[in-house]
């Protein structure tokens, strides 16, 4: 399956979070604001971590925030936030984070696959760096296969 969509709305640079609800909610507002998803999408994605802990902290430095499919998705899609300061989610050996990725699945039998896609782009060491330093939506996407 190839990777979710990405609109450079969905994608912001160097923003400020003081924990991680506010990092997750960022991702998710970005999808909102690319047509992914709606305003309440984040409320999802922080309720899931707040009930299954920091799961969704996948790689050191880098988070993948979702929530399963329901009426708050409006598309499959993908939020990418950079942030100038990491934030911990409570994860054992990942922490902290500084690019949090944000994940609309519209359906469950794309939610997997679409998740497994993002997870190629990180078999390359490099890429968590790369984000993190990228300056324009551009970049991100380049280095994100868009």
């Amino acid at each position: 399956m190839p990777l979710p969509a990405i609109d450079p709305s969905g994608v912001v640079i160097r923003a400020e979070a003081k924990n991680w609800r506010d990092a997750v909610r960022l991702a998710g507002d970005a999808l909102a604001a690319a047509g992914f998803a709606t305003p309440r999408y984040s409320d999802e994605m922080v309720r899931m971590i707040e009930e299954h802990g920091p799961y969704v902290v996948i790689a050191p430095g880098l988070a993948l925030a979702h929530a399963r499919p329901g009426p708050e998705v409006l598309a499959d899609g993908l939020s990418v936030v950079t942030l100038t300061e990491s934030v911990a989610f409570g994860h054992p050996h990942n922490d902290p984070v500084s690019v949090v990725l944000g994940l609309a699945a519209l359906r469950p039998d794309t939610h997997l696959p679409s998740i497994a896609a993002i997870a190629n782009i990180f078999n390359d060491p490099g890429a968590i760096a790369a984000l993190r330093s990228a300056r324009t939506a551009e970049q991100v996407l380049d280095i994100m296969g868009g």
